[in-house]
């Protein structure tokens, strides 16, 4: 029989978990401990997807999925090779557990539960014969020749062989890591909707658009997709994705700069032209605020013209070249101020961590501290909204569960 080692994970996140069954299945041997510094494991997995469980996203192509990762888009490109989508969806039916793809390409269990993923996990976890402990967090790390000694919240001192951190985006650990020789990226917010005290579409929360283009024309910055307006500003995928890729910028101006939506993303300013005109030629004598052209929603479109400074009630037949011109730039160019942001703490996803120069994508070891290993957010990675940023845990986690336990 092989020699058994002790393999401790500090975090019991999705990448921690996920780390931690990956290799106690290539390694049974092994003693594999998940250390929790809370009562509550898997905490984001159960409330991701408003309780469903956003557990990957139906990108099969790594060429492709590496591109909705503001940060990390090189690095992932070899381990997306190894543990992609695919590879997500294959392990999770071979538990028993089918995964099914929206329109929008989300994959959920087709339960809808995120229950049905933390039972799978807790079942494999009691199964393999992974140990966990809660409540005990990781106080100090000090390495010497024979692995790592840990000084932790609840049970003193403990050590280990190897060790894995995937403790998120946890600046106490940072801390510790730091004394390691690693070099941490600031942390600060990704995927966060904009406040917009001022928005003339305050009072329209709830109401929605398939597709719009928001751009930060002062970072030059712009990103596509569905469009919520809320209660304090905006939010949506346009917004969430845009959050995600100005992340840095964002911060560095206070989160107040410019914002511009094109409502019409899809058409040309020659292409709304035209069918305005055909509209005005052919319902000259209805009222252009009667119904919303483009398939807009009525309100928005009737928010649109009070903006453009068109009474709603006017006739089709009185628009002046003039109004029209204005009108086409208020659907394609509204101009708008943030001033600040709202983030939901729950499922707060950042920006920054450890330096991805310092490891080893091929095993997920540190290079700066032998027998130290990565996954999941406590790198400086981080995906739009959508699923990614838990195929990053799987991906990520499954790497260096199955090359942490061979010694």
């Amino acid at each position: 029989m092989e020699d058994s080692k002790v393999i401790i994970i500090a975090g019991g996140g999705a990448s921690g978990f996920f780390s931690a069954l990956a290799c106690k299945e290539a390694f049974p041997q092994h003693r594999v401990v998940i250390l929790e510094k809370t009562r509550q494991l898997l905490s984001k997995v159960r409330i991701s997807g408003g309780g469903r469980c956003n557990v990957t996203h139906a990108c099969f192509d790594p060429t492709l999925l590496v591109q909705s990762y503001p940060r990390g888009r090189q690095e992932l490109r070899g381990p997306f090779s190894r543990f992609q989508p695919l590879d997500t969806i294959r392990w999770f039916t071979q538990r028993g557990i089918e995964l099914h793809a929206e329109e929008d390409g989300r994959m959920f269990p087709t339960t809808n539960l995120s229950e049905t993923i933390i039972n799978c996990f807790l079942k494999e976890a009691a199964r393999l014969g992974i140990e966990i402990q809660l409540e005990n967090g990781i106080e100090q790390i000090e390495r010497n020749q024979d692995g790592f000694i840990l000084q932790v919240s609840n049970h003193g001192e403990m050590r280990c062989d190897r060790l894995l951190m995937a403790t998120g985006s946890t600046p106490r650990i940072f801390s510790l890591l730091e004394k390691l020789d690693h070099a941490i990226h600031p942390l600060v917010p990704s995927l966060f909707t904009f406040n917009l005290p001022d928005s003339p579409f305050l009072d329209l929360a709830g109401l929605s658009v398939p597709v719009a283009m928001a751009t930060l024309p002062a970072l030059g910055i712009e990103q596509k997709g569905p469009l919520l307006c809320t209660h304090w500003g905006f939010s949506g995928p346009a917004i969430l994705k845009l959050s995600a890729w100005a992340a840095r910028e964002l911060d560095q101006c206070d989160y107040k700069t410019s914002l511009r939506i094109n409502w019409l993303p899809e058409l040309s300013e020659g292409e709304c032209r035209e069918e305005i005109s055909q509209v005005k030629q052919r319902h000259s004598g209805k009222q252009i605020g009667g119904e919303g052209l483009f398939q807009l929603p009525r309100q928005l479109w009737k928010r649109l013209l009070t903006l453009a400074e068109i009474d709603e009630q006017r006739k089709w037949s009185t628009l002046t070249l003039k109004e029209l011109s204005i009108l086409i730039s208020q659907l394609r160019s509204t101009q708008l101020n943030i001033q600040g942001k709202t983030t939901y703490k729950q499922e707060f996803v950042t920006c920054g961590g450890v330096s991805l120069k310092q490891v080893n994508f091929k095993t997920m070891e540190s290079r700066q501290c032998p027998g130290l290993y990565f996954a999941g957010e406590i790198l400086n990675i981080d995906g739009i909204t959508g699923g990614y940023n838990f195929q990053n845990a799987w991906t990520t986690g499954w790497i260096a569960g199955n090359s942490i336990g061979a010694f």
